[in-house]
């Protein structure tokens, strides 16, 4: 049973800024560059008629490309830190895909997303980290230039079932048009 989710793809010089990022912050768990994403719809554990159908629905998206710029670095969590992202500027583009894709998902039958969408990008999961060791790490490597790349297409990813992190598979791409 394949656990799917969709999302946008990083390119590699977004990626190769990222990963630079990583190291000096205890209890973090660094994400592998190539798994970089940002996740538009988790779907879950899904059978593979339903994993089918998914597919060939999301054909039916008809958006254009747009550009994504990720500007920053934060973390989720609060008092008690568990992941450190880049954040992603909530474009009115990026936000109508996402906000498709929760449509179509509802209409085959999921239950709606339960967190609000919240664009980002995971570059570390969090263990033992202290918010003071969060906080440290993010007033040092928290401010880097913006970097922008233009969306294309995005794709339906699984994953193993694990603890996070990858690896991710690209099972189809849905190719953004002019």
């Amino acid at each position: 049973m394949p656990r799917l989710f969709t999302g946008l793809e990083i390119p590699a010089e977004v990626c190769q800024t990222l990963s630079n990022l990583r190291g000096g912050l205890p209890g973090a768990r660094w994400i592998d560059p190539e798994n970089y994403h940002v996740t538009l719809r988790f779907i879950g554990d899904i059978d593979g008629v339903s994993a089918n159908e998914i597919a060939s629905m999301l054909f039916r998206v008809d958006r254009k490309p747009f550009e994504v710029k990720v500007q920053g670095l934060q973390s989720f969590g609060g008092r008690k830190p568990r992941a450190v992202v880049a954040t992603i500027a909530p474009s009115k583009p990026l936000m109508e895909l996402q906000a498709e894709l929760e449509r179509l998902m509802q209409r085959i039958g999921l239950d709606p997303e339960g967190r609000k969408f919240i664009p980002h990008v995971t570059l570390a999961r969090l263990h033992d980290a202290t918010d003071r060791d969060v906080a440290d790490y993010l007033s040092l490597r928290g401010y880097f230039p913006s970097k922008a790349f233009t969306a294309e297409r995005f794709v339906l990813f699984s994953s193993r079932a694990s603890t996070g992190g990858g690896p991710y598979v690209v099972e189809d791409a849905y190719e953004l048009c002019e």
